[in-house]
């Protein structure tokens, strides 16, 4: 069995690359790595050719992605998101910890948001799709697209870094007020800037903090991975920690917690807060 989606290109102003063009267009291929991968694995035709990085899209071609489906019978997926910000364009929601964006699981972000959000009502509307990831355990704000262009666009924001994000965190032990960590994460320059809100003795930890984190580079794990290079790592990490300081049972302290950008089609200056899980606020009474 197989499952075959089409896609008609409309009139373009100039030739674009697939890679870049088809970002989007798919439901299962949003993101520029997914599309190699589907490229690469022949899932692609262009008026029925197979399709390649290479392969470029001027207007009118038929574009269709086949991907072998598994046998699995279909159960309704039902999950309830608390939706932030919608407009026909593009959606904001809440990320609960302990489920993933997307991916091959049933229980996904990415599944749960047709029930959860309203349709576009403009042409090119698509099923909407993350256009970023948050970590299996991180809760809170995730930016979703909701047409193909809006997706398309969204992308092009994060990769010319015009959308801004905050996170907080709870690390454990002592920090400098503020700081900016540089240390290259998988060979690559990294940069993170935070800052210590507030701060409590803990029997167990020593000292427990609130830090407002901005990512100023976009590597995976880079929050998690700079705060226990300088020997504060997050409070409930089981990947990136110090032995004897794990905590069990209660998920990973680090939320995403605000959005700013310019929505690229109405230009409206967009800033989206979150606000701090339960677990934190049991933590520093003053928050």
């Amino acid at each position: 069995m197989h499952q075959t989606k089409t896609h008609i290109v409309p009139k373009l102003a100039k030739s674009i690359r697939l890679q870049e063009y088809g970002v989007g267009i798919f439901n299962l291929v949003f993101t520029k790595s997914a599309l190699k991968k589907a490229l690469k694995k022949q899932y692609i035709t262009v008026n029925g050719i197979g399709a390649t990085s290479a392969t470029f899209i001027s207007g009118g071609e038929t574009i269709c992605l086949t991907i072998p489906e598994s046998n699995k019978p279909r159960t309704k997926l039902i999950l309830k998101l608390n939706v932030i910000f919608e407009d026909d364009y593009l959606a904001i929601v809440h990320k609960p910890g302990g489920i993933l964006v997307s991916g091959n699981s049933f229980k996904t972000i990415a599944n749960a948001l047709i029930q959860n959000l309203k349709p576009s009502n403009l042409l090119d509307r698509t099923t909407p799709q993350p256009v970023h990831r948050l970590d299996y355990p991180t809760t809170g704000l995730l930016l979703i697209g909701k047409t193909n262009s809006s997706i398309r666009a969204l992308n092009k924001l994060f990769e010319d870094k015009k959308i801004k994000k905050s996170y907080y965190a709870v690390t454990i032990g002592e920090m400098q007020p503020k700081g900016e960590i540089t240390t290259d994460i998988d060979n690559k320059p990294s940069q993170s800037h935070y800052k210590v809100k507030t701060n409590v003795l803990s029997e167990r930890f020593g000292m427990l903090n609130l830090v407002k984190l901005k990512p100023k580079t976009g590597r995976k794990h880079q929050l998690r991975k700079h705060l226990l290079s300088i020997g504060n790592p997050i409070l409930g990490d089981k990947d990136y920690n110090i032995e004897h300081l794990i905590l069990n049972g209660k998920g990973l302290y680090l939320h995403a917690y605000s959005l700013k950008f310019t929505h690229p089609f109405t230009q409206e200056k967009l800033s989206v807060k979150d606000v701090l899980p339960e677990k934190f606020k049991k933590i520093f009474d003053s928050i």
